[in-house]
C-alpha cells in the first residue's frame, strides 16, 4: 500500500468514528426525549438501532486490525489507529447507556413521571455537547481543546448530585415514590457515565497528539 493509500485508509477510519459518534449522539437525545414524553415507540427505536451502533463499532475495529496487520504502522500512525478502536468502544458503550434509558422508559411508560424532568435533560444536553466537542477535537488534533472539554465534566457531576439529593428527598418524604425515584436515579447515572466516557475520548485525543497518556479531570 502506498503512503497515499494508507493516508486514505486513516481518513476512512476517522470518517467512521464521526459517523458512529453521530449515531451515538442521536441515540442519547432520543432516549431522553422518549423518557420525557413517555414515548414507548421512540424508546423502542433507540433499542432497535443499538444493534447498528454495535455493528459499526465492530466494523471499525476490524478495519483497524487489518490495517495494523498489513501495514505495520509506526509511532503516530499506530497511536491514531489504536485510538480509533478505543474511541469506538467508548461510543458504543455510551449508546448502551442510552439504550438503558430507553429500556427504563419502556418499563415505566404506563405510569406518570415522578416530577417534570429538568435537570436530567440538562445533564444529557451537556453530555451531548461535550461529545460533539470531543469529536471535533479528535478531528482537529487539538489536545488543548480536548482538555477543556474534559474539565466540563464537572458540570454534569454537579447536576447529578443535585438530582440525587432531590430524588432522595422524595423517597424519604414518601416511600411510595421509591420505585419511580429509583428509576430516575438509574437514568441520571446512565447520563453521568456518558459524560465520563467523553473524558475517556478526550484522553485518547491527547494521546494521539502528544504521545502521552494523561488522566484528565479525575476525581
Amino acid at each position: 500500500m502506498t503512503r497515499t493509500a494508507f493516508v486514505q485508509s486513516l481518513q476512512e477510519l476517522q470518517d467512521g468514528v464521526m459517523s458512529l459518534g453521530s449515531m451515538t449522539e442521536k441515540a442519547i437525545g432520543r432516549a431522553i426525549d422518549s423518557l420525557r414524553n413517555q414515548d414507548s415507540a421512540l424508546a423502542q427505536r433507540v433499542v432497535d438501532e443499538d444493534k447498528r451502533i454495535n455493528e459499526a463499532r465492530y466494523e471499525l475495529e476490524d478495519a483497524c486490525i487489518l490495517l495494523m496487520a498489513t501495514q505495520a504502522p509506526m509511532a503516530s500512525d499506530l497511536r491514531r489507529i489504536t485510538a480509533v478502536t478505543q474511541i469506538a468502544t467508548e461510543l458504543e458503550r455510551m449508546a448502551d447507556h442510552a439504550e438503558g434509558v430507553a429500556v427504563l422508559t419502556l418499563r415505566t411508560a404506563d405510569e406518570p413521571l415522578l416530577k417534570p424532568l429538568v435537570d436530567i435533560p440538562r445533564m444529557a444536553d451537556i453530555a451531548r455537547e461535550l461529545l460533539l466537542e470531543a469529536l471535533d477535537a479528535y478531528v482537529e488534533d487539538d489536545a488543548e481543546r480536548a482538555k477543556q472539554v474534559a474539565r466540563r465534566d464537572d458540570e454534569v457531576d454537579r447536576l447529578y448530585e443535585q438530582v440525587y439529593r432531590e430524588l432522595l428527598t422524595f423517597m424519604i418524604s414518601d416511600p411510595r415514590t421509591i420505585t419511580r425515584a429509583t428509576h430516575l436515579l438509574w437514568v441520571a447515572h446512565n447520563v453521568e457515565r456518558i459524560a465520563d466516557r467523553v473524558t475517556n475520548i478526550c484522553e485518547r485525543v491527547v494521546f494521539v497528539v502528544t504521545g502521552e497518556l494523561e488522566e484528565l479531570n479525575r476525581k
